[in-house]
């Protein structure tokens, strides 16, 4: 049986002294608070035991505690299951205390009444390069074609005559949300997302609805241009937040929110745009504290989740206590290809359906057929095949980009392999000494200059590794020595 989603568990903060305990408690929660949803498959013990780093014996005896309990059912030659009628018992008081504490916390911010709807709504096209764009030569073209003359044929025997909810099909809505709740611990369901045409789309909306009379935007120190443009033009300044190694500098954060009045601030967590860093979580449980002190909003883009190759991804911001101000930010292009133009919005109900006002007064809807067809993928677990299938392509480029850099270069560039994403973060400086350099002989490359008005001469450059086969990443590195290798002469 084909799994739409492989279920993710977490248990660094699961109650609990032993492994046991922390498993055993962690599957209890997530049945309790709908994550784990009657009927759904859990993954086998082996299976579970290898991605956790435990025993098998102990994931096997955690099942069996719990199917005695009633949480669990196994069905012979199928596996094991959530249990179609719950019982009523089971929770101790400590996980009592910890779910009304930390999952059900009471949203005393009042953002979402604060909803702002005059700003200026256009935004200024900026060109982008490959600077992590996924290669559409791995896209299954022919499977694709496939869903859609499906999905036309049954539109056409099942007409649906007018217009349909702004917010997008309840379908996709309904696999996103499941895709959400099982591969990134967001507890949110179909009146919480809302479907756009691709992240741009989303950071765009997320701040026309925000009011700029509340303060100013923060950003990361070096980040995404469009993203800043989108918030100028809806009427907002920015301030700059420092980086470090870690990513997002919370100190600094804080003395912002000492001198300034700060709206929202829009964060890439997972692997920061453009550095690849991913924030650690003691730095998100602390940006999350903030902005519930402080009453401001989290602008979440999750732009490349599905790519993380080393460790299970940390979990994303809104699957966190105190996430009651996060907008969640998703896209499906790095998926398949920027082409395919979807992505979603996660936040409060009353947020989306703010968003879905404003989708109302430019695109009333987006693509009916396109987003059936990827539903279609992510029910029958085609979507989830093809990430798999993709990651693979994309950790060996990232493993050859990184042995490229250093076969050319030597100790003159230096970096850290990132943990996931389609680029990789180099710092020149030593090659470029201080030295102005207006622009670089490739798309593949984008000096760090690009993300920052600070900087008079580029300290790093990002390559975008993800849309080159092994001779086109060969190639872009070496044509980019000439002209890196020659400025430092």
């Amino acid at each position: 049986m084909l799994r739409p989603w492989e279920t993710q568990f977490w248990l660094d903060n699961s109650p609990g002294k032993t492994l046991h305990t922390k498993l055993l408690n962690t599957l209890i929660i997530d049945i309790k608070n709908g994550r784990l949803s009657p009927g759904s498959m859990l993954p086998g013990s082996r299976s579970l035991a290898e991605k956790l780093g435990v025993n098998r014996k102990t994931v096997q005896q955690v099942y069996e505690e719990l199917e005695a309990q009633g949480w669990l059912t196994t069905r012979p030659r199928s596996g094991t299951f959530i249990s179609e009628t719950l019982p009523e018992y089971g929770l101790s008081n400590s996980v009592k205390e910890l779910l009304n504490n930390a999952n059900k916390t009471e949203n005393t911010t009042g953002l979402v009444d604060d909803l702002y709807q005059d700003a200026v709504n256009i935004q200024p096209q900026l060109s982008s390069n490959n600077d992590g764009t996924p290669d559409s030569r791995l896209i299954p073209y022919e499977l694709l074609a496939r869903t859609y003359r499906k999905t036309c044929i049954e539109m056409h025997r099942h007409p649906i005559s007018g217009y349909g909810d702004p917010r997008g099909t309840t379908e996709l809505r309904e696999s996103l949300a499941k895709m959400l709740s099982e591969d990134r611990f967001m507890n949110c369901s179909a009146e919480q997302i809302c479907i756009v045409r691709g992240s741009q789309m989303g950071i765009y909306l997320a701040s026309k609805i925000l009011d700029p009379k509340k303060g100013a935007i923060v950003v990361e120190q070096l980040s995404y241009p469009p993203a800043q443009a989108a918030f100028e033009s809806n009427g907002f300044s920015t301030i700059k937040c420092r980086l470090d190694h870690q990513g997002l500098d919370i100190d600094h954060l804080r003395e912002i929110l000492a001198s300034d009045s700060v709206a929202a601030i829009y964060i890439t967590p997972h692997h920061q745009y453009p550095t690849t860093v991913s924030l650690p979580m003691e730095r998100r449980l602390a940006l999350l504290a903030l902005s519930k002190e402080h009453n401001f909003a989290i602008l979440e883009d999750d732009y490349d989740h599905e790519f993380h190759y080393q460790t299970n991804p940390i979990p994303p911001l809104a699957s966190l206590p105190n996430s009651d101000n996060v907008v969640h930010i998703g896209s499906m292009s790095k998926v398949f290809s920027p082409d395919l133009r979807l992505g979603y919005i996660a936040a409060d109900s009353l947020l989306i359906e703010q968003a879905a006002r404003e989708i109302m007064l430019i695109d009333r809807q987006g693509n009916t057929i396109t987003e059936r067809v990827l539903s279609n993928l992510m029910e029958s677990g085609e979507i989830k095949r093809h990430i798999r299938k993709a990651r693979k392509y994309y950790e060996g480029r990232r493993n050859y980009t990184a042995q490229e850099f250093k076969r050319v270069f030597g100790d003159q560039v230096s970096f850290d392999i990132p943990t996931g994403g389609l680029a990789i973060w180099v710092d020149i400086s030593q090659l470029i000494n201080g030295r102005p350099l207006d622009d670089l002989p490739s798309n593949d490359s984008m000096l760090s200059t690009l993300f920052s008005t600070d900087q008079a001469a580029p300290t790093h450059l990002r390559f975008g590794f993800g849309a080159l086969n092994e001779a086109e990443i060969t190639h872009s590195i070496e044509h980019l020595s000439q002209l890196l290798l020659e400025t430092s002469d």
